[in-house]
């Protein structure tokens, strides 16, 4: 089964990073915003968004969503066995994630947010350590 897992997991996550990078530079009707924006004081965007939502499913989507989408990238090791090492994982996680929100801020067709990074990241972290979960439990059942 974890075989499997791997397999399906290899020929998907190319796909789905491509995805991911589609919504966050042209999905949800985003445009060329007029200026570039950096924040880099830890959880205040997202505070602010949480203060001012009017539904609570907007404040799930927006924050569990973050951790969600980046769960995947947790699962890594599955492709380079280097990634097994948290510290490795979470070091080249990082490094492609401060470039891609470099980007939005670039191009600005998003925001530079530290929050984004913050969230992304437990995101990942949960997917690693779910990740050594399913192999644990499905190793021991052979």
């Amino acid at each position: 089964m974890l075989k499997f897992l791997k397999t399906i997991y290899r020929i998907l996550i190319v796909p789905y990073a491509i995805v991911l990078l589609y919504f966050m530079f042209l999905g949800f009707g985003r445009e060329v915003m007029s200026i570039n924006i950096v924040r880099l004081t830890p959880l205040v965007s997202t505070i602010q968004f949480v203060e001012n939502s009017l539904f609570l499913k907007d404040i799930l989507i927006n924050i569990i969503g973050n951790f969600l989408m980046f769960l995947p990238f947790g699962f890594l090791a599955w492709i380079s066995p280097r990634f097994y090492d948290f510290k490795t994982l979470i070091h080249s996680f990082l490094f492609v994630l401060i470039i891609v929100e470099a980007l939005q801020y670039v191009t600005r067709l998003g925001v530079f947010d530290i929050d984004d990074i913050i969230l992304n990241s437990i995101g990942m972290s949960l997917g690693f350590f779910l990740m050594i979960f399913l192999e644990r439990i499905l190793v021991a059942k052979h």
